[in-house]
């Protein structure tokens, strides 16, 4: 390992992988963020604004920690997904997307299915929108970058 060259070879090898990888976990982590953030106070807005988020079975009150929990997790469910399209995709940031897309499509048949009233099962399916329209957009972009 004297030799300049094959000590620039391996480093160059080494951070081609990692800086693309690093790069996404960033702007995933700080995107999951705004996303918890953002979807929070939306919610916070929307129970001052009369909806009551009661789920009819068992009557339970969704709080607030609840989204910023739950928007969380799946925001880094999503970083997750990104970062194993990353590794083995050819085209990442496409596969991403519909991927998303599709996943958000479908954690909106609950809200619909819990018979909620119409205030709680609007902003509920509205609620879902919020993260994926923050993190959606920002992992695609760093995937494309990744390709730029």
């Amino acid at each position: 390992m004297n030799d300049p060259g094959a000590v620039a070879a391996y480093t160059a090898g080494r951070t081609s992988h990692t800086h693309p990888l690093r790069r996404l976990a960033g702007t995933g982590l700080i995107a999951a963020l705004a996303a918890t953030v953002a979807t929070t106070l939306a919610a916070a807005l929307a129970q001052a604004a009369g909806v009551a988020f009661r789920i009819p079975d068992g009557g339970e009150t969704i709080p607030l920690s609840g989204f910023a929990v739950v928007t969380g997790f799946f925001s880094v469910v999503g970083i997750v997904i990104a970062a194993t399209l990353l590794r083995w995709s050819a085209h990442p940031a496409k596969r991403f997307v519909w991927t998303a897309v599709s996943l958000t499509a479908i954690s909106m048949v609950p809200p619909l299915l819990s018979g909620a009233d119409t205030a709680t099962v609007t902003t509920l399916l509205a609620l879902h929108l919020v993260p994926a329209t923050v993190m959606i957009p920002a992992l695609a972009r760093s995937l494309r970058a990744r390709t730029d």
